[in-house]
């Protein structure tokens, strides 16, 4: 279903109603800096009310931008710095509707386009996508996210590369090496002939005040046979994109897969080099000479491959300017830190492709009517960001701030 917002008003679905709410926000060991804090009410909102947000400092109140998820999460933004140790206190409580915030979903033909007011942040692609003339149409691919902006406009991903490898379709996900109903089947090599990920619909596309974001469905599909075509594994795919920070610097986005096979005999992804998780292709202006690789274990592009990481960082040249991205992997992840399929320099002229693996290192079995989750938190940054810089934004995704409900 398209345009179903899943900030909604839950009037009737949840518990009673309550007028007022204090919140205490417990930095806890770490020190804080513009970082998302999260909260789930069991209370609903009457008809034409919604939740709105203040900060509460020696007496003085600050209006907050706040958002509701479907699922009766709130989240908002704690601004600057906050010490560690230190609390922040915030009243929630109900109010008049706002008028539809900065942060925009925008569905089309071609697929759903986030954006902070006119400012793109990242497509989600559930159209089919033909690639370049002369290039078999084997490649024909929808369910993948390209292009993603930097806050400066430098655009991050590639597909269809021109320097090889068409498969390579901007940030996707499909596994390789598995064996479904026993036959060994290749998701990711789609010249194989063996599967293909596909864009499976809309379930919900949203915008607000604080995130935008969607909710798709996407199928794995094996081809067993010639003419034969079956689902083997079925994808909820979501991402949230957050308002941006540090002067408009910074972005952070969410990316959560949860999937599970329709097969009575399950898949098993096998172990393999890569596949699964969070693949990306980056611009062909981020080469071995024009951009570097860092991860939290202190790899860079040389050493990081087969290597385990919290988080990777990738920042580059392009004619835009200098930006990057930083993708962190859920400590509840399968074989989390997940290991990195990381290109040598010399592959396709130094460009680069990057792939958190959870099955690189062991083999994963999904067992039919199971769903399993990947998680993903990635920052895309104008300019530069410090491996300290990094590790805190990693800290505040694996270890978020405390809310208590202090009284209502």
């Amino acid at each position: 279903m398209r345009n179903i917002l899943f900030t909604v008003l839950l009037a009737s679905a949840m518990g009673g109603y309550a007028q007022d709410m204090r919140l205490t926000v417990k930095a806890g060991a770490y020190a804080r800096t513009n970082t998302l804090v999260s909260y789930k009410t069991d209370k609903a909102l009457p008809t034409g009310k919604a939740w709105k947000l203040e900060e509460v400092t020696a007496g003085k109140k600050e209006s907050v931008p706040v958002q509701m998820d479907d699922a009766g999460v709130i989240t908002w933004v704690m601004r600057g710095t906050t010490a560690s140790g230190a609390q922040r206190e915030y009243r929630l409580y109900a109010g008049k509707p706002a008028a539809r915030g900065l942060m925009r979903a925008e569905v089309s033909s071609a697929g759903i386009s986030l954006k902070q007011n006119q400012k793109p942040i990242l497509q989600y692609n559930t159209a089919i996508v033909d690639p370049p003339v002369g290039t078999d149409t084997v490649y024909r691919r929808s369910g993948f996210i390209h292009p993603l902006w930097a806050p400066n406009g430098v655009v991050l991903t590639a597909i269809f590369p021109k320097s090889g490898h068409a498969h390579h379709m901007g940030i996707w996900s499909p596994w390789t090496h598995t064996r479904f109903e026993g036959k060994v089947t290749d998701f990711w090599n789609v010249h194989k002939k063996e599967g293909k990920v596909f864009y499976a619909g809309t379930e919900a596309v949203a915008g607000g005040d604080v995130w935008c974001g969607f909710r798709v469905k996407q199928e794995q599909v094996a081809y067993p046979a010639p003419g034969q075509a079956k689902v083997a594994i079925a994808e909820t795919y979501s991402v949230k994109a957050y308002e941006a920070t540090s002067n408009g610097t910074r972005r952070l986005w969410d990316m959560r897969t949860d999937f599970s096979s329709p097969s009575d005999s399950g898949i098993t992804l096998l172990q393999y080099r890569y596949g699964g998780g969070f693949g990306l292709r980056t611009t062909p202006y981020f080469t071995s000479k024009t951009s570097q690789v860092l991860t939290s274990e202190g790899h860079t592009r040389k050493n990081a491959d087969s290597t385990r990481a919290r988080w990777v960082m990738i920042t580059g040249k392009a004619p835009e300017g200098e930006a990057g991205l930083l993708i962190m992997n859920a400590p509840d992840n399968f074989d989390s830190p997940e290991p990195l399929r990381v290109w040598p320099e010399d592959m396709d002229g130094g460009e680069l492709m990057l792939n958190y693996s959870p099955t690189k290192m062991k083999t994963w079995q999904l067992v039919h009517g199971n769903v399993y989750t990947l998680k993903y938190r990635v920052m895309v940054y104008s300019g530069r960001l410090t491996a300290e810089e990094a590790e805190a934004v990693w800290r505040d995704y694996a270890y978020p701030p405390e809310v208590v409900l202090s009284r209502h």
